[in-house]
C-alpha cells in the first residue's frame, strides 16, 4: 500500500525542476552571490501593468458608425406626414410643395454632418464634449462631439434656418421636423472593445533585460522593490526554461525518494508508536489515501494554475485525523503532507508556516467532537490563525499596514469554508473503513435510539443494569486515561444478546418461579452463555462498530457461570462434568476500556444480591470481584496496573454507596 501511495503521488507531481532560492522583499540575500546564467527580461509589477491597461484604454477613443440609410426612412415618414398635417391646417395647396422642400433640405443638411447621442461615461473635463472615432464608409475619422449635432442642438438649427411668414405654419413644420429627429451616429461598444482588447494585448509586460553573467544580487545586500522584482523575473524565466530542458526521470527519481522516505518515516512512526494502526490495513489504507488525495489535490491545483494554492483546505487533514484517530497522529501526519507540499509550492518556508501554525490550531480546537458547532469554532480558529501569520507575514515583507494587499487573504477564508467538508468525509470514512469516531459513539449512546429501545421494552431489568454498568465504567475509565466514550457505547450493547429470551436472566424476573428451575444446569448454563453469541449476532445486523461489539464479546472473558457449574456439582457429584460447557468462550478483554467494563459488569451485578447494602458489604463485595478477576486472569491482556486497579476499587465504592444511599459513620475523636 504504501508503494502504491508512493507512485501515485510522483506519477502526477509536477516533473520540472525546482527553483532553488527562497526571498523576500526588503530582506537580506543570505545566499552567495547570484550571476545570471542566461539572459531573460525583468518583469513588470502588477501595478504597472495595471497602469499601463488603463492607459491603453483611455487611449482609445469610443468608436461610433454612421447610419447612412437611416434619412431615407426619416424622408420618407417626414413627407407622408407633412401632407396631412398640412391638409389638416388648410395651408395653401402652393405653399406645401416649397415648405416640404426646404424642411427636408435642412433635415438632410443635419443627417449629413450626424447627429449624435451624448454618451456621459466618455465625458472628460468639465466641457461635456469628447472626441471619438467615426466610421463613414469603412474610413475611421477623430471628431468631436462639439463637431456635429445632438438631437437638440440639431432642433436649434432646423429652428434659426427654416423661415416663414406664416408663424402657425413655422410651429407646425419645426415640431413635425423635432418628432424625426433622432442620432444616426451609434456608439459601437462591441468594437471598441475589440480595440481596447487589442490594444491591452499588444503590451509589454517586461521593461528592460537582465543579460547573461550580469549580477543579479550580492551576497548581504537588501532585497529592494527593483531587486525583488528581477528575482521573480529570473525565476519565471528559470522555471520556463526547465519545464523543456530538465530532464524529467531525474527528477521522477528525485520525487520517488522524498516522497518514499516521507511516507516510510510515517510508517516507522506507526510500527513504534501505534501498533494497533500498523497492524490494521483498513485503517492504514485511510491515512495513506488522505496523503495521496491532498497531494493530487495540490498536483490538480498546480496544472489548472490556480491564482494561489492557498484555496487547497490542507487543515481538513489534521481536523479528520484527530476526529477519527488521535492528537498525535494528526499533528505528525500533517506536518509530513505539508513537507511534501513545500517542495511544489512557492515561498516554501511562508506556505509551511501558514499550514503548519493552522494545523495546530485546527487540532487544539477539536479535541473531542461532540457537538456541532465545534467544526464552525474550529474553522473561526483556523480562520484567525491564518489571520494573524497573513498579518504578521504582510508587515514583515510590506512594512506597512497601507501596503498590505487584502485581496491576498480571500484563498484563506474559500480554504477555511472548504475545511468544513471534514464533516461529511468523516461520516464516509467511518463507513468505508469501519473506524469509529466520537460522533458516532454519540450517536450509538442515544438511549433513543432503535436497539436500545428494544432493549428497553423487552429486558427493561437488563437494560437498568446497562445503565447502571455504563455509570461506573465511565466514571472508572475517565479517572485512569481512556476513551470514556466508547466505555459508555460499549457498556450499554454489552447485554443487548438479552433480547432474546429475556426471561432467562435474573433481573428481568418478577415472579418467584425462575424458567431455569425446568433446566438441567448444563442447559440453563449454555442459555446464559448465549446471550453473548446473540449480541454479536445482532448488533453486526444492525451494524454497529467492531469497537463496541469487542466489549460484548469480552465483558464475561472466558470465566465459568458459576451458579450452575457449582450446582452441577453439588447435585450431581457422580457425573462426569465438561467444564467447557459452563466457560465462556472468550476473548479476555484487551484494552483498558474492556477491562474495566467486565469489572463494572460483574460488581454492579453482584451488588443487587446484597440485602442491606452498607459501607462495609459494598468495601467487602467489589474487594471480592475484582480481587477474583484478577485471580482468574481476566486481565492479563489489559493495560492496567496496580494503580488503577485500586482506583477503580475506590470509585465504584464510591459510586455504589451513592446509589443504595448508604451512609458512612464518622467516629468524632477527642
Amino acid at each position: 500500500m504504501m508503494v502504491l501511495s508512493v507512485l501515485i503521488i510522483t506519477t502526477f507531481l509536477p516533473k520540472q525542476p525546482r527553483f532553488r532560492y527562497e526571498f523576500e522583499k526588503g530582506t537580506i540575500w543570505r545566499n552567495k552571490d547570484l550571476v545570471s546564467p542566461f539572459s531573460f527580461a525583468i518583469l513588470k509589477t502588477n501595478p504597472q501593468v495595471d497602469t499601463d491597461k488603463k492607459d491603453a484604454m483611455d487611449n482609445v477613443l469610443p468608436i461610433y458608425k454612421l447610419n447612412k440609410d437611416l434619412f431615407n426612412v426619416v424622408e420618407d415618414a417626414f413627407s407622408n406626414e407633412f401632407d396631412v398635417k398640412w391638409r389638416s391646417n388648410a395651408f395653401p395647396e402652393t405653399e406645401s410643395h416649397v415648405y416640404k422642400q426646404a424642411a427636408l433640405k435642412l433635415l438632410k443638411s443635419i443627417y449629413d454632418k450626424g447627429i449624435v447621442a451624448i454618451n456621459n461615461k466618455h465625458v472628460k473635463g468639465s466641457s461635456g464634449h469628447y472626441d471619438f472615432s467615426l466610421l463613414r464608409n469603412n474610413i475611421s475619422k477623430t471628431v468631436s462631439t462639439h463637431d456635429v449635432f445632438t438631437v437638440q442642438s440639431a432642433l436649434e438649427y432646423f429652428k434659426e434656418n427654416f423661415t416663414s411668414v406664416n408663424l402657425k405654419m413655422k410651429e407646425a413644420v419645426v415640431n413635425l421636423a423635432e418628432d424625426h429627429l433622432q442620432p444616426n451616429i451609434i456608439f459601437d461598444e462591441k468594437m471598441t472593445s475589440v480595440v481596447q482588447a487589442s490594444m491591452v494585448s499588444s503590451l509589454s509586460t517586461t521593461r528592460g533585460m537582465v543579460q547573461k553573467g550580469e549580477l543579479i544580487i550580492a551576497k548581504d545586500n537588501v532585497v529592494d522593490d527593483e531587486i525583488y522584482q528581477k528575482l521573480l523575473s529570473f525565476k519565471e524565466a528559470y522555471e520556463a526554461q526547465t519545464k523543456t530542458i530538465g530532464d524529467r526521470r531525474v527528477v521522477y527519481y528525485g520525487q520517488i525518494l522524498l516522497v518514499g522516505f516521507i511516507v516510510s518515516l510515517l510508517m516507522v512512526f506507526l510500527k513504534l508508536f501505534r501498533k494497533d494502526i500498523f497492524a490494521d490495513n483498513r485503517q492504514l489504507s485511510l491515512i495513506l489515501l488522505v496523503i495521496t488525495i491532498m497531494l493530487l489535490a495540490l498536483t490538480w491545483a498546480i496544472k489548472l494554475d490556480l491564482p494561489s494554492l492557498y484555496y487547497i483546505p490542507y487543515c481538513i487533514v489534521p481536523i479528520i485525523i484527530r476526529i477519527l484517530f488521535d492528537t498525535r497522529l494528526a499533528l505528525y501526519l500533517h506536518l509530513l503532507v505539508v513537507l511534501i507540499s513545500g517542495f511544489f509550492v512557492p515561498n516554501s518556508f511562508e506556505f509551511v508556516f501558514y499550514q503548519v501554525t493552522a494545523g495546530m490550531v485546527a487540532i487544539y480546537s477539536i479535541r473531542n467532537l461532540i457537538k456541532r458547532e465545534q467544526l464552525l469554532l474550529s474553522a473561526l480558529f483556523i480562520l484567525s490563525a491564518y489571520f494573524i501569520s497573513f498579518v504578521g507575514i504582510s508587515l514583515l515583507r510590506e512594512g506597512s499596514f497601507s501596503q498590505i494587499e487584502w485581496i491576498n487573504f480571500v484563498p484563506f477564508i474559500v480554504s477555511v469554508m472548504l475545511s468544513l467538508l471534514a464533516y461529511p468525509l468523516i461520516y464516509a470514512f467511518e463507513k468505508m473503513f469501519g473506524i469509529t469516531s466520537d460522533v458516532a459513539l454519540i450517536e450509538l449512546t442515544n438511549t433513543n435510539n432503535k436497539l436500545l429501545r428494544e432493549l428497553a421494552f423487552k429486558a427493561p431489568g437488563t437494560f437498568q443494569h446497562s445503565l447502571q454498568v455504563a455509570n461506573l465504567a465511565e466514571a472508572a475509565i475517565f479517572k485512569i486515561g481512556g476513551n470514556s466514550l466508547l466505555v459508555r457505547a460499549g457498556a450499554l450493547y454489552h447485554d443487548i444478546g438479552k433480547i432474546e429470551n429475556p426471561q432467562y436472566f435474573i433481573e428481568n424476573q418478577n415472579t418467584a418461579q425462575s424458567p431455569h428451575d425446568k433446566l438441567p444446569y448444563e442447559q440453563s448454563a449454555q442459555i446464559i452463555i448465549k446471550h453473548v453469541h446473540k449480541g454479536i449476532e445482532i448488533t453486526r445486523r444492525y451494524q454497529l462498530p467492531e469497537s463496541v461489539i469487542d466489549f460484548i464479546r469480552t465483558h464475561h472473558g472466558n470465566t465459568r457461570v458459576d451458579y450452575f457449574y457449582q450446582s452441577f456439582l453439588k447435585n450431581s457429584p457422580e457425573k462426569f462434568v465438561d467444564e467447557n460447557i459452563f466457560r465462556y468462550p472468550g476473548p479476555i478483554p484487551f484494552s483498558k476500556e474492556t477491562g474495566v467494563l467486565m469489572l463494572a459488569d460483574s460488581v454492579e451485578a453482584a451488588s443487587r444480591s446484597l440485602k442491606n447494602p452498607d459501607a462495609q458489604s459494598i468495601n467487602d463485595l467489589v474487594e471480592r470481584i475484582i480481587n477474583y478477576k484478577l485471580e482468574q486472569n481476566q486481565l492479563d491482556n489489559c493495560d492496567i496496573t496496580f494503580k488503577d486497579i485500586e482506583t477503580i476499587k475506590l470509585i465504584f465504592k464510591t459510586m455504589l454507596m451513592s446509589i443504595y444511599h448508604v451512609r458512612i459513620d464518622y467516629q468524632q475523636t477527642v
